[in-house]
């Protein structure tokens, strides 16, 4: 009878006899293949986040090696649908940082009531969360209706689930208070339906929002905006896709407009540093002045 062989390796992680250096040519070789052939550019993002998302994905696979998982997902796309979203994926919630919205609602609100006609991106939108939070301030701010919210991501599963609007039941309660919290204006179950073990939010909120793929990596500007949010995406990317995207931020935003960062990001050791004024210095959030 054989006797299965166990890998010595940590949670997530190869085991402890892997050479590093063939480790990393591996996962630069993996990472160069998805980019040829499917046109998916992760080469720039953080080694060590990539690293651990690639390892996650191999042991859900069964897999030993880098080199195997290289196998799987160019010979099949269901293999590499699955992939996308490990590298993909982050941790979202609805009114997330409630400080952030509060601090919104005070200091860019105000700014957005003197634009006829208001443009708002989401870029690395993922499931939607944070679309459906700006969806409501703005409409209880009384900005929807004249508001066109773009939502992208990499990532086409979980655009479709932002577009489906459907949450699970059990995280109502932490939005609500996460809402309450952001200086939420009305009852926040109003938003929603519940049905089964979801909650279905109205399909009203996102009657002005285009839910579409864009690659931060690779795709240019496709319009101006008086706002973009790009919270707890930049961390994952090296020094240098970072400056690549603030680039590409600054050329979308219109004079004046307002860039919305995550709590660990920063526009220091930009390029752009000296273009923006600091709205808040702690939520994060930026004014295009030059």
């Amino acid at each position: 009878m054989a006797v299965p062989v166990r890998h010595n390796r940590s949670l997530h992680g190869p085991p402890a006899s892997y050479d590093a250096e063939l480790e990393r040519i591996e996962i630069e070789l993996l990472l160069e293949g998805i980019f040829r052939h499917y046109g998916f550019d992760f080469r720039s993002y953080a080694y060590a986040s990539i690293r651990r998302r690639l390892w996650k994905r191999i042991d859900a696979e069964g897999l030993r090696s880098v080199s195997e998982l290289q196998g799987l997902v160019l010979h099949d796309p269901s293999g590499m649908e699955r992939l996308l979203l490990d590298l993909s994926v982050s941790v979202t919630a609805m009114f997330r940082d409630p400080g952030f919205y509060r601090v919104f609602r005070e200091q860019v609100v105000p700014l957005l009531r003197t634009y006829p006609f208001i443009r708002v991106w989401h870029a690395g939108c993922s499931t939607g969360e944070e679309v459906y939070s700006t969806a409501i301030l703005l409409e209880e701010e009384g900005l929807l209706e004249r508001t066109r919210i773009y939502a992208t991501d990499i990532n086409d599963a979980v655009l479709k689930q932002a577009r489906a609007g459907i949450f699970p039941l059990n995280r109502m309660q932490e939005y609500t208070e996460n809402y309450i919290r952001a200086g939420g204006k009305r009852s926040f179950s109003e938003y929603y339906t519940a049905k089964y073990d979801g909650a279905l939010f109205s399909p009203s909120l996102t009657r002005n929002t285009v839910f579409s793929q864009h690659n931060l990596v690779t795709d240019r500007s496709f319009s101006e905006f008086n706002v973009i949010f790009c919270r707890n995406v930049l961390i994952y990317f090296d020094r240098e896709l970072q400056h690549r995207v603030h680039s590409l931020f600054y050329e979308s935003l219109v004079m004046f407009g307002v860039l919305a960062l995550g709590s660990k990001e920063s526009l220091r050791f930009s390029q752009y540093e000296d273009c923006y004024e600091k709205l808040d210095r702690r939520e994060k959030l930026y004014r295009k002045v030059k």
